[in-house]
């Protein structure tokens, strides 16, 4: 009798995980919806002509002045109102990809998504008190965005088993396009028989009325969800264990290679084997140019799924000889100033991997399945690039600005 495999026993169209990313997709679209919607109340907020009805016009119109007030905005400001949402998305973007990882991804998005929403219904009150506090608004609103746009990326860390992730993620991000269609699509309508005031009234309601739903139904972990099935529960929660098993396997082997790497440095230099230069830039050579080769060869095409496990571990696990190398490398130039400058280093180290997580949700955000090749190829340009550089310029002579000054009193 055949075994059925989990992901057989478990619906997927009909699973809790698949309701919180439809949940998701309509965040992203109302999200999306609120930011694009002023690009055409904007015709209606400036163009008085547009109000003028005929003499015998009656107060009660959809289009008078009390539903859809004008505003003396010059070209100038209205592109600085349209662009000031951009303004506050690139700040959040490094930050929220260190911030997700530490706070309840819950409350991050949910928070984003809510602080979004009032702004959409604050903005005709806004725009009443005049441009700077519209282009506030529009700012914070794209403070918020950004929370959103970088840390819904974390929620498939644990409730998308490995062989889902890509759909998962698929549709969830699909939002991000649907929503500016809606919102193009609707908002004229809305403008002309209601006043363009009431856009942002019901996208903005409606942006607050899923952050709460959000809050309700979305929990960080699977296991602490009190409406998931036994079944479902179980398949993530084993999906997503042994996936951290054989995540942890290169954190192991890069262990192992870093303390050999270390007395192996050590008895090629006691043995003057190799001087202490070419001991560094050997190990170096190894922690960036293995890495760089066995994340290419994962571009293979006919590469099988324990090839390409193998390719990841190794490529993950061989970057433990630049122990030896360039990380200890500033005791050699530099003793006295050895815990500043590995300060430094390490600051420098926390910054790439903010702008690269980030940078990898953005380039996954237009092609999930096949924007790999495109991360992997960087990786090992950056690589590379930083390995030439080393060879090029590194010493392990103690510099002349590091040594102790000798004051002689005469």
């Amino acid at each position: 009798m055949d075994h059925q495999s989990p992901s057989q026993k478990v619906p997927s169209l009909c699973s809790l995980r698949y309701g919180l990313c439809l949940l998701l997709h309509l965040c992203n679209a109302t999200m999306f919806s609120q930011r694009w919607c002023l690009s055409l109340t904007m015709v209606a907020m400036v163009n008085s002509s547009a109000l003028q009805g005929t003499p015998n016009a009656s107060a009660s119109e959809p289009l008078d002045s009390t539903k859809n007030p004008v505003y003396n905005w010059s070209p100038q400001t209205q592109g600085v109102i349209l662009s000031a949402i951009m303004y506050g998305i690139p700040i959040t973007l490094i930050p929220m990809g260190y911030i997700s990882g530490v706070y309840p991804i819950k409350t991050v998005t949910g928070l984003g998504l809510l602080l979004s929403s009032l702004c959409s219904l604050l903005i005709p009150l806004a725009a009443e008190a005049g441009e700077a506090l519209i282009i506030a608004c529009r700012v914070v609103q794209g403070l918020s965005q950004g929370t959103v746009m970088v840390a819904q990326y974390t929620v498939w860390t644990k409730w998308a088993p490995p062989l889902e992730q890509s759909r998962l993620t698929s549709v969830s991000q699909s939002g991000i396009i649907l929503g500016p269609c809606v919102s193009l699509f609707v908002t004229g309508f809305i403008s002309q028989s209601l006043g363009w005031p009431v856009v942002f009234y019901i996208f903005g309601a409606g942006g607050c009325a899923l952050s709460l739903l959000w809050f309700v139904l979305f929990y960080d972990d699977p296991a602490e969800h009190p409406w998931i099935s036994l079944s479902e529960k179980e398949f993530i929660t084993s999906s997503v264990m042994q996936n951290g098993m054989l995540s942890a396997l290169p954190h192991l082997l890069s262990w192992v290679l870093g303390n050999l790497a270390g007395w192996l440095a050590d008895f090629l230099l006691a043995r003057q084997i190799l001087s202490l230069i070419a001991i560094r830039k050997f190990f170096t050579t190894l922690g960036l140019l293995l890495p760089t080769l066995f994340t290419v060869s994962l571009l293979h095409p006919g590469a099988s799924p324990l090839g390409i496990i193998t390719c990841l571990t190794l490529a993950s696990a061989t970057a433990g000889f630049c122990m030896a190398g360039m990380m200890v490398n500033p005791l050699d130039i530099a003793p006295r100033y050895f815990g500043f400058l590995k300060g430094v280093t390490i600051l420098i180290g926390i910054t790439g991997g903010l702008i690269s997580s980030t940078l990898t949700g953005i380039i996954l955000n237009q092609d999930p399945e096949s924007s790999w090749v495109e991360i992997f190829l960087l990786m090992a340009a950056i690589n590379v690039t930083s390995l030439i550089f080393y060879l090029a310029f590194s010493k392990a002579a103690v510099q002349d600005w590091a040594k102790d000054q000798q004051h002689v009193r005469l």
